[in-house]
């Protein structure tokens, strides 16, 4: 299984080019790719101060899902795995996520807590699947645990409680899709996104309405602003559509193991962003941080790499 930065698990089917040389192209489409990705946390809090959090994400997932529903015929899954999808996509991961920066949290570290979306997928694997938790996982959440601690005691205003919890939640949603999503075929992944995408709208709307009321959807979609519109159709069409096309065309050229190390970088080109776009401060503790939760992460995905590969005794 495969994990992506911006909302699913992707399960690896054996290809002719698994094993192959990344090619140059692909390695700078690729690179595009994964900033476009980094870009969503920056693009975010833009549209926030416009916006309110769940109106933000409803329009992201309205737009994502249509037109395009009518030129893309819907998966071979049921509407139920689809709608389950789309609610924790839509309002778990990026409707929380976002709630979490409009309450304060930086881009930067909103990035870096995301990514523990990756030991709450092989937690939730091991109680659902009955998949083993092995030493090094636990190794691993403990070294990016501790990037999580010093965020709590350094980040001050830049990490309130409430944000770190939010985005926390978030990470959950999304481990949760990726159990959801793990039996989708890849080939299909592309339709699945878009349909579970529009499938994401209606609670969102619920959301939207409940919480933020209903004027400020309302009124965006009347009159929308050019940075609106701008901000929306990135986050719809770059970060959704083209993102997972591209993830899933890399997917069938080569192997898990190439691509999956791709997304390591997300929070460092986000934080750089923040800084040089929005002016978001660099300290070091942000930057011990980061390297405490990379080093857990990377620590995750090559010891299990190393693991899959060494021979089986007995």
């Amino acid at each position: 299984m495969v994990h992506a930065p911006d909302g699913h698990e992707t399960r690896r089917m054996p290809s002719p080019g698994a094993g192959r040389a990344m090619s140059v192209r692909d390695l700078l489409l690729a690179s595009l790719l994964i900033t476009v990705w980094s870009s969503n946390f920056v693009v975010a809090p833009i549209g926030l101060r416009l916006v309110p959090p769940f109106t933000l994400a409803a329009l992201r997932f309205l737009f994502a899902g249509v037109p395009a529903v009518l030129f893309v015929r819907r998966p071979k899954v049921s509407w139920a795995r689809l709608a389950a999808f789309g609610a924790l996509f839509g309002v778990g991961q990026f409707g929380l996520l976002f709630l979490g920066i409009r309450e304060g949290l930086t881009p930067t570290l909103a990035s870096l807590i995301i990514q523990m979306q990756v030991f709450f997928t092989a937690g939730f694997a091991a109680l659902f699947f009955g998949e083993r938790v092995r030493l090094h996982n636990l190794i691993a959440l403990a070294v990016a645990a501790t990037g999580l601690v010093l965020i709590g005691f350094k980040g001050g205003a830049s990490a309130p409680m409430t944000g770190v919890l939010l985005a926390l939640l978030a990470a959950q949603s999304w481990a949760l899709c990726n159990m959801i999503g793990r039996r989708v075929d890849r080939a299909e992944m592309p339709a699945f996104i878009i349909w579970s995408s529009l499938l994401a709208v209606p609670p969102l709307l619920v959301a939207t309405f409940w919480i933020e009321g209903p004027a400020s959807l309302v009124s965006t979609i009347l009159h929308p602003s050019a940075e609106i519109i701008a901000i929306v159709a990135w986050q719809s069409c770059a970060n959704t559509i083209w993102g997972y096309t591209v993830w899933n065309r890399l997917l069938a050229r080569y192997s898990a193991a190439q691509v999956a190390p791709l997304t390591l970088p997300v929070p460092i080109i986000a934080g750089l962003l923040s800084s040089l776009i929005l002016g978001e401060p660099i300290f070091a503790w942000k930057i011990e941080a980061c390297v405490l939760v990379l080093a857990g992460l990377a620590v995750n995905l090559l010891a299990g790499r190393l693991g899959a590969r060494a021979p089986q005794m007995g």
